[in-house]
């Protein structure tokens, strides 16, 4: 069983370390909040240019990380976030409500 525990633990701290090195290279970017999809995990964006990924400025869905960031969002808010294409999906990877 502990075996199991340690294999746990590794898998845990690589997924980890790969977001956070995902999320390092990340740059911030405005966009305003379209549609939040509690059921899908997902929120819409209009966006700026997203540099690391080669996107221009568009409207489109995006994952986010952890689902419990689509509880603190509205439409219409101004947003500033970073995204990086996470097992094959663009995904916001940190978001913030812009003051």
């Amino acid at each position: 069983m502990s075996r199991i525990r340690h294999i746990a633990t590794l898998t845990a701290t690589l997924v980890a370390t790969a977001l956070l090195s995902l999320a390092a290279h990340a740059q911030s970017v405005d966009g305003e909040v379209k549609r939040i999809d509690p059921d899908s995990g997902k929120v819409t964006l209009k966006h700026g240019e997203i540099k690391n990924l080669d996107m221009p400025a568009m409207q489109m869905s995006f994952r986010v990380a952890d689902p419990a960031w689509l509880k603190t969002l509205q439409v219409g808010d101004k947003v500033k976030f970073d995204a990086a294409k996470v097992n094959g999906q663009f995904t916001i990877t940190a978001i913030t409500v812009a003051k």
